[in-house]
């Protein structure tokens, strides 16, 4: 019998799907790590257990002790599903410009939300800060900072890496990622350089972000946004992104993504959160930059369920300007 123990077991391990639309018409092979069938829903779920495990190594977290974060939404979630299985409280910040649906699911799962004004990072009461300084106040409590706990980017490099490493029996010639902490690309990118240096390794960023400036140009330079994509770009680089191996950015605006995303639910089925949509909008324009004959591996975040209200609404996209025809 092959039988997973429990809830910690069950993250990871995600197929690689082909996109066979994306496949054909670039004339290579596109790949995506189906993040969205780990037990929290998305991709998030790895960085939420090492985090925890981690705290509970180093003796940080004891029995009993609260999990506090700062996230936009999937991370909170995993780390609400973790906390359940081990035992702990958890308290959740989250700034009030995410879908609600994220919401009543971190309600639904018991953990405690504070939702809190949208600030920037530099703002005092940017929704992570408010979480630190909380954390910090309890006597038997961990800040997971997920931004900066490189317990994070070791999640990706234990994990995620070694799988695609073996799904595409080493034959990967790309991988392409969004950024929001930078965990999943920079773990991800030094396991696959260790193995092969030449792979290419691109951060694929929303608009109203400073990564890809940051990539291209060595400064970290906001686009103009906003982007109504939730969880990804940054106006910083994070400690788990600082000195990552990344050769090259793409620049993905919110049109295509929503094109995509709904050409993605129309003609293949596939029903994918904003990430994800760029993320295979720009696993797209990196093949067809490299050209036909490449294997192409990106990361399928999480489902779009999360995003019914906003990404799949007509009306609210209309009042942003986008067309998902």
């Amino acid at each position: 019998m092959h039988i997973t123990a429990d809830f910690a077991a069950a993250v990871g391990k995600t197929p690689l799907i082909r996109l066979n639309r994306l496949s054909e018409e670039t004339g290579c092979e596109i790949l995506g790590k189906a993040e969205f069938m780990n037990p929290g829903g998305s991709v998030k779920d790895r960085a939420a257990l090492w985090i925890v495990r981690e705290h509970e190594k180093s003796g940080a977290l004891q029995t009993g002790g609260t999990v506090v974060e700062g996230t936009a939404g999937n991370t909170g979630i995993g780390l609400a599903h973790i906390c359940n299985a081990r035992g702990y409280p958890c308290v959740i910040y989250m700034p009030d410009n995410q879908s609600p649906e994220k919401v009543e699911i971190l309600k639904t799962l018991g953990a405690e939300v504070r939702v809190v004004p949208t600030v920037p990072y530099r703002d005092e009461m940017n929704y992570q800060k408010q979480a630190g300084r909380f954390a910090a106040g309890l006597d038997n409590g961990v800040w997971a900072n997920q931004f900066d706990n490189t317990a994070n980017r070791l999640a990706h490099y234990e994990s995620t890496g070694p799988e695609i490493w073996r799904q595409t029996g080493g034959g990967v010639d790309a991988f392409v990622s969004s950024v929001g902490t930078g965990g999943t690309l920079a773990g991800v990118a030094a396991f696959l350089k260790e193995r092969k240096a030449d792979v290419r390794t691109v951060l694929a960023d929303c608009m109203g972000s400073a990564l890809y400036s940051y990539v291209t140009t060595g400064e970290a330079v906001m686009s103009e946004g906003p982007s109504i994509t939730e969880g990804i770009g940054n106006s910083r680089v994070t400690d788990n992104l600082n000195g990552a191996p990344v050769d090259d950015a793409v620049q993905v605006t919110d049109q295509q993504m929503v094109t995509l995303v709904y050409r993605l639910l129309r003609e293949e089925g596939w029903f994918f959160g904003s990430s994800t949509g760029l993320n295979l909008y720009a696993a797209a324009e990196v093949a067809k930059d490299m050209g036909p004959g490449h294997t192409v591996v990106t990361m399928l975040c999480d489902g779009g369920g999360k995003y019914q209200s906003r990404l799949f609404n007509r009306e609210w996209l209309a009042e942003k300007g986008l067309n998902p025809d």
